[in-house]
């Protein structure tokens, strides 16, 4: 799905001033994003067709602040890097977490969120989420993601299912074929933990930060893109210079979602 937003020339010289460098000549030639739309609340598609979440809106930001139309184009996250490396789009704003495997294939921006992970189970059928405690129970986790890598390499004795999208988990969860599920905290609470179906389920162990295999959320470009990563870089440093980031921010979560950054 695709999705055009028009923008006014005149905004270009405004942004060159505001930010500090030098809009190049293909500003107004789309900018085509990569999205995903099935991981609320940073993306999510309607039932009208619409993308909405937090992603959305920081892409269509960037946009704007670059003065270039914005095109959506929705990716199936499996087929994300191949789809960049093809040049069906020219970066990726999905809630991708920066990890050094994935520094091999693409080039990122600074972080522009950073939340932590989340065990969920059962109420009160696991005492915490060690290994030991979970030693052959079924972990359900996001596929070619560092939460992955960090359950395969913390968690060997546990038969781990690999999902397509982060709402998988859950799904898998609730249907009793996996014992717990490891995800994003703030998905499974707004996905999950917050609706009918999440009822019997709660937090299992302290949220966790993942050592080694993430810092933070960023956007991805193709490998030597370097012009592009730096005039995102410089915006999305201007819009939580102003107050317009969190401002976004607000729409979605009650706690700050930045990193610290």
């Amino acid at each position: 799905m695709t999705r055009v937003l028009g923008l006014a020339p005149a905004l270009g010289l405004a942004l060159t001033l505001a930010l500090g460098f030098t809009l190049p000549a293909q500003a107004q030639t789309p900018l085509r994003v990569g999205v995903e739309g099935n991981y609320p609340p940073f993306s999510k598609l309607g039932p009208d067709g619409q993308l909405s979440g937090f992603d959305i809106d920081i892409a269509r930001a960037l946009c704007e602040r670059l003065a270039r139309p914005c095109t959506l184009v929705q990716q199936e996250w499996d087929g994300m890097m191949p789809a960049l490396r093809a040049k069906k789009f020219d970066l990726i704003v999905a809630s991708m977490t920066i990890s050094d495997e994935r520094r091999k294939v693409a080039d990122f921006s600074d972080p522009y969120y950073d939340v932590p992970s989340r065990w969920v189970a059962r109420a009160g059928v696991f005492a915490d989420a060690s290994p030991a405690a979970l030693k052959g129970q079924r972990i359900a986790v996001l596929r070619n993601s560092p939460r992955a890598l960090h359950v395969a390499a913390k968690y060997p004795d546990s038969r781990v299912l690999l999902v397509a999208r982060e709402t998988d988990v859950y799904l898998e969860l609730a249907a009793g074929r996996a014992d717990v599920g490891f995800g994003s905290s703030v998905v499974s609470a707004d996905a999950f933990l917050a609706k009918p179906q999440g009822k019997a389920y709660a937090q299992l162990g302290p949220l966790v930060r993942l050592d080694g295999g993430g810092s933070g959320v960023g956007i991805a470009f193709r490998k030597g893109d370097d012009a592009l990563r730096q005039q995102v870089n410089a915006v999305l440093k201007a819009m939580k210079a102003d107050g317009s980031y969190k401002k976004l921010a607000d729409r979605y979560f009650d706690f700050d979602v930045s990193g610290g950054s």
